[in-house]
């Protein structure tokens, strides 16, 4: 289709758009009850899903319901719900929820409602789509079995990513989740970054955007923000705002780079909506919809017919428990996890990858031969230092008792210096393989 009658045709269907929504009916309420988080209405039967407006003088409130009772509908809001009062009216409409989508997201700045953060004014030429979206059918997604450069150099050559891949970053707080983010849509090989910071200090934001990112990071990507102070729903809807919005990008013919810190406070906000719609609390206190929500949300990234999504999700592990029920469930569905260590981040080790406790499950499919000795190789040295270490460190361990912690031992100080990176140096797979081999020279197959 020609540029111009294409740009007609979505002019148009803009326009369709918002006429339908300027006849369609308004039904309306009246609040009933408001307890905690939720409130209550009377008078309207909608279902789940459906969106909802405090229409009284002085009140620009949305909200959204999310029970449903017998001549009664329970609402989260997406703002505060001081002021409300029993008696004030609500209008709803069961129209789906939807948001803006197109090339112009581009180096932008957004909430989870849509709107700018960055004070560039309105984004134009956004098509409205609904935001619950379809994983890639199981039989017709394309199989994992292209590398995706990260730009890490411990990631790339230990743990290697694959197109389409999903991947858990599990860490406790501060150990450089963001930053190792910050430097990965710096330097990833995909082509279009969307960034979800979920339940994030507001004070961070600023702090990702421009040091982290970086103009050369941020002319690529899209932020969707939802700080620690917004309501649950609006942390609950950030996560599929940026997955949407990753869709978008997939589907037209996109590589796509999801980052999404972090999958745990997605959880958390469901949590709150949860047990404030009255959900029993089962787990450290999760109700069951969180279990559920999880696979919904992770089986939509992945390698399409056309197109695919990388998602990185930073899982928060409570108390550096990862066995905690989020981490647990999280890593049951994912396609493999890195681990960010607290004791290598306090030795300066950065980034702090515990090599060794993180797994690729799709390692075989996007490596050659050689390169899979390569990181066997280096990881079989890893596991012998480690295995020995209480002895060499009480000086119990006698040189020439085994080979290949000898040979650990001797190139520690160069494998270290392999696995740290400073922030800003950018190394692709190729040449971070190409280090390894000459580190390692050459190394034969596996036994």
């Amino acid at each position: 289709m020609p540029t111009a009658f294409a740009d007609l045709h979505d002019d148009l269907a803009i326009r369709l758009g918002r006429a339908r929504e300027a006849v369609r009916p308004v039904r309306s309420g009246a609040i009933c009850k408001v307890l905690g988080l939720r409130f209550d209405v009377e008078g309207l039967d909608l279902p789940i899903g459906a969106s909802v407006r405090i229409a009284e003088p002085g009140f620009d409130l949305n909200g959204e319901v999310v029970a449903v009772g017998d001549g009664m509908i329970t609402c989260m809001p997406f703002g505060e719900v001081k002021g409300l009062r029993v008696g004030a009216r609500v209008e709803g409409s069961d129209k789906a929820s939807s948001i803006g989508v197109g090339p112009a997201l581009l180096g932008r700045v957004i909430d989870a409602l849509g709107r700018p953060l960055d004070d560039r004014g309105p984004i134009p030429g956004l098509v409205d789509v609904e935001l619950d979206g379809e994983p890639p059918h199981p039989l017709r997604r394309a199989m994992i079995d292209q590398k995706m450069s990260l730009g890490v150099r411990a990631w790339d050559t230990l743990i290697p990513a694959g197109r389409g891949q999903r991947v858990g970053i599990f860490a406790g707080s501060g150990v450089g989740k963001s930053t190792l983010l910050g430097m990965i849509a710096r330097n990833t090989a995909a082509d279009v970054n969307v960034v979800a910071l979920i339940g994030e200090r507001g004070r961070e934001v600023r702090e990702f955007v421009e040091n982290d990112l970086g103009p050369e990071g941020l002319e690529r990507s899209v932020l969707v923000i939802a700080t620690s102070d917004a309501p649950a729903l609006v942390r609950f809807r950030a996560a599929f705002v940026a997955t949407r919005i990753a869709e978008y990008f997939r589907d037209q013919g996109a590589d796509v780079m999801l980052m999404m810190d972090s999958l745990t406070r997605f959880c958390m906000a469901q949590r709150e909506i949860g047990l404030s719609a009255g959900e029993p609390p089962t787990s450290r206190g999760y109700p069951p919809s969180v279990f559920s929500l999880l696979p919904r949300l992770l089986e939509r990234a992945g390698a399409a017919e056309v197109g695919s999504i990388t998602g990185l999700y930073t899982v928060l592990v409570d108390g550096d428990d990862h066995n905690e029920p989020i981490s647990d469930a999280a890593r049951s569905i994912l396609d493999g996890h890195v681990v960010l260590s607290r004791k290598l981040a306090h030795a300066n080790h950065y980034p702090a990858i515990d090599v060794l406790a993180s797994v690729s499950r799709v390692t075989n499919a996007v490596t050659s031969e050689e390169e899979r000795n390569l990181l066997y190789e280096l990881r079989r040295l890893m596991a012998a230092e480690a295995e020995a270490k209480d002895l060499i460190e009480i000086g119990a361990y006698v040189p020439g008792t085994n080979p290949t912690v000898d040979r650990a031992v001797a190139m520690r100080d160069v494998i270290k210096g392999f696995l740290t990176q400073r922030t800003h140096d950018a190394w692709d797979a190729p040449r971070s393989f190409a280090r390894l081999r000459e580190i390692l020279g050459p190394v034969g197959g596996r036994g």
